[in-house]
């Protein structure tokens, strides 16, 4: 497929996402694409999305996309956010016809091809699973993969997105809570292992959860494999734009950091917390955005 040439190829690309989750994304498309600009939102002061009516995820989305234009000139969105690409993408696509919008959804494709078993989990939020989107997705994955049978195990996580980013507000330690939500839907799903009609892949459909990967790991095992979609969103994003320029090289004959602000309408605090811990990008990347302008549905 040909890069994308709607957009402005001089433009940032925006990411956004209900909180600090879609730092996962970022963080791959920064090392997808390091000579790119980079504008990120995180929504928590809105968070979290998954437990929202879908009026308001749209609303939402349509507000910060605003947001992210009156920054400057954009080269494309990345919905950093499996709800909200669930619920809002095809409304912002139409609205904004101009202007590229690349989604994540749960990996289901490649988690049924890695499947030994046939058994594959899917956790996410209540909103992405209970998705028309999601739906669509799910049937199509499982009509492709004939005359391969596979079996789909999903549990919505309700709180546990919440719970990821309030322990990253406290800039605390203490997983006790995430460790407990975690223990709960895991063992809800069933067993996990190698064995016939056991789950053997597990499918991270909240951007959120790619921060709890080894609680995740550690409660369903070491033999079982769990898949994210940064990487892959990344990629696709490379594949559909039009390259910046390379960045300029210092004496040293490394890249300048490349331009990137950080916004978040929840806790500066945490935002800054969390671009430290998983970006290593310092405090002065983080900014607070207001939210006193939104009237949510």
């Amino acid at each position: 497929m040909p890069p994308i040439e709607s957009g402005s190829p001089n433009g940032v690309i925006g990411v956004f996402d209900s909180g600090i989750g879609g730092l996962s994304v970022l963080k791959a498309l920064r090392a997808e694409m390091p000579q790119e600009r980079f504008v990120y939102w995180a929504d928590s002061g809105y968070a979290p999305y998954g437990e929202r009516s879908d009026d308001f995820v749209i609303a939402r989305s349509h507000d910060i996309t605003e947001q992210l234009l009156a920054k400057g000139p954009m080269k494309a969105v990345v919905v950093a956010c499996n709800t909200a690409t669930a619920v809002a993408i095809e409304s912002l696509r139409t609205h904004y016809p101009q202007l590229p919008f690349i989604g994540v959804e749960p990996a289901l494709k490649p988690a049924l091809a890695q499947t030994q078993t046939g058994c594959v989990g899917v956790i996410g939020t209540q909103g992405t699973l209970n998705s028309s989107r999601f739906d669509k997705l799910l049937k199509t994955v499982q009509t492709d993969a004939l005359p391969k049978q596979g079996h789909f195990v999903l549990q919505a996580c309700q709180g546990l997105a919440l719970a990821i980013e309030q322990q990253t507000e406290k800039s605390s330690s203490d997983t006790a809570e995430i460790e407990k939500l975690c223990a709960k839907y895991i063992q809800a799903m069933g067993l996990f292992g190698q064995a016939s009609g056991q789950i053997d892949t597990l499918v991270l459909g909240c951007t959120h959860y790619i921060f709890v990967q080894a609680i995740l790991q550690k409660l369903v095992g070491a033999d079982v494999q769990l898949i994210s979609t940064s990487e892959a969103v990344a990629k696709q994003t490379k594949r559909l734009i039009s390259p910046a320029p390379e960045a300029p090289r210092t004496q040293a004959g490394s890249s300048k950091p490349e331009h990137i602000a950080l916004w978040t309408t929840g806790a500066l605090s945490s935002l800054q917390s969390a671009a430290l811990r998983w970006l290593d990008l310092p405090p002065e990347y983080c900014h607070q955005a207001a939210t006193q302008s939104f009237s949510p549905p």
